[in-house]
């Protein structure tokens, strides 16, 4: 017996010295991505350990984007932050957090996926919702996420802009156009995810503007069937930024696998689990796999009707922009 018991401690001792060893990455990620990262980590391990022979651990946190982005400057010790508009990235390179040219360290605008915004309905689609139009429609409760805290509620407002721009809308129609939109929000959301569960939990609203990659996993937790996913005419390209922290990678010593844990994202592996989690994959052969999945639809990027992120970011999210002119909360 006490032989047992010592081969257990032994084996105790050996594990805790083995998870010591082990290094921790911590990802600082948008609402929506917590089941796509938890897929993708648990890959990422199995790859590390075969190609290095060495064991790692990643931690995740997750929120609002722009909330998560504030957090990392703040002093959350992340190793990396996967974010969904570059904006949250820009702010913490121009604080010196992450490198300032951060989206030259990686492929595609350092965006492995994109995604788009499209609507969920309730079942059977009773408002009948087909496009932006619809929206602005009176009666119409549109759930969205605040575009001061999150890059899903930036998305959803841009596109709907830009929207109004591609029919022919001068500046002064599209601020009417998204103001008379932000007229049907009964409450602002503070992340993806919250905006989900306003939705389907507290049954607050017709349509919920968010990202495409929610449709995967609002079937998986609430059960498929629960909404429509409606493909507006016209939408919006949104660019998934990934970026090392480099001050806490300088204090860690993590750099190099940082560095590994975001280059793996561009792997067909992992391009192949973002479209099973419906984020577009930048490989063209998963994509062209997954046609199914990705509906075509007329794609506009922020370059083009907003000259830049950082521009719109300016016009549109700072204090005293168009969106606090046109909105006011309740």
């Amino acid at each position: 017996m006490k032989k047992l018991t010592h081969i257990a401690l032994a084996t105790t001792l050996v594990l805790s010295a083995l998870t010591a060893n082990a290094q921790n990455l911590l990802n600082a990620s948008y609402d929506v991505a917590r089941e796509f990262y938890k897929d993708y980590n648990a890959a990422f391990v199995a790859h590390y350990k075969k190609t290095t022979g060495k064991d790692i651990k990643i931690d995740q946190a997750h929120g609002g984007s722009s909330a998560q982005a504030r957090a990392v400057n703040d002093g959350l010790d992340a190793d990396v932050v996967t974010m969904n508009t570059t904006t949250d990235v820009d702010f913490l390179a121009g604080t010196g957090v992450v490198a300032k040219d951060w989206n030259k360290r990686f492929a595609h605008n350092a965006s492995p996926t994109t995604s788009t915004m499209l609507f969920l309905t309730r079942n059977g689609n009773p408002k009948n919702i087909k496009d932006w139009d619809d929206l602005v429609k009176p009666g119409i409760q549109v759930i969205v996420v605040n575009p001061k805290t999150g890059g899903n509620g930036r998305m959803a407002y841009l596109a709907a802009w830009g929207y109004a721009k591609k029919k022919g809308a001068s500046d002064a129609q599209a601020a009417e156009f998204v103001g008379k939109l932000y007229k049907n929000v009964p409450v602002l959301a503070k992340g993806g995810r919250d905006a989900t569960t306003i939705f389907l939990q507290r049954n607050i609203g017709d349509v919920l503007v968010t990202f495409e990659s929610e449709v995967v996993s609002v079937d998986r937790e609430f059960g498929a069937g629960k909404v429509d996913a409606i493909h507006p005419s016209i939408s919006i390209v949104a660019e998934n930024p990934v970026a090392v922290v480099e001050r806490t990678v300088a204090k860690k010593g993590t750099g190099a696998v940082a560095k590994a844990y975001l280059d793996y994202l561009y792997s067909e592996k992992a391009q192949e689990i973002a479209a099973k989690h419906a984020l577009r994959p930048r490989s063209q052969a998963v994509l062209r796999k997954h046609a199914n999945t990705f509906k075509p639809l007329q794609l506009f990027t922020v370059d083009e009707v907003f000259g830049s992120f950082a521009e719109a970011q300016r016009v549109h999210f700072n204090d005293g922009g168009q969106f606090d002119k046109i909105y006011t909360v309740k």
